[in-house]
């Protein structure tokens, strides 16, 4: 798989991201408007995620990656948290990426 999949269904953009250096394996992601609409994270500690789930919906891509950007795991210099926000540059980046070519 690569860093980031992206698919579109009836305007909400799903992501499915493979976190790196972290005890998750896997992060899905609905977007739409940079909007999360739904978040799931496999692997890792359950409870944290599904905090850190709940926290996230109905917020904007944009106010969450300064917040989340760079929170390390013990001695690991990444996090779930972390990783969340470079999956969500990560889109950014495509999307910003797929505009510039369609333009």
């Amino acid at each position: 798989m690569s860093e980031i999949n992206i698919n579109s269904n009836n305007g909400v953009d799903i992501i499915q991201y493979q976190p790196k250096g972290v005890c998750s394996r896997m992060m899905q992601i609905k977007i739409k408007d940079n909007i999360i609409e739904d978040i799931e994270i496999i692997g890792g500690c359950a409870g944290n995620l599904i905090g850190i789930g709940q926290l996230v919906k109905g917020m904007n891509i944009n106010d969450i990656i300064p917040k989340i950007s760079g929170i390390p795991c013990g001695k690991r210099p990444t996090s779930c948290p972390d990783q969340l926000s470079v999956a969500l540059k990560a889109y950014l980046n495509a999307k910003n990426q797929s505009v510039e070519i369609n333009v």
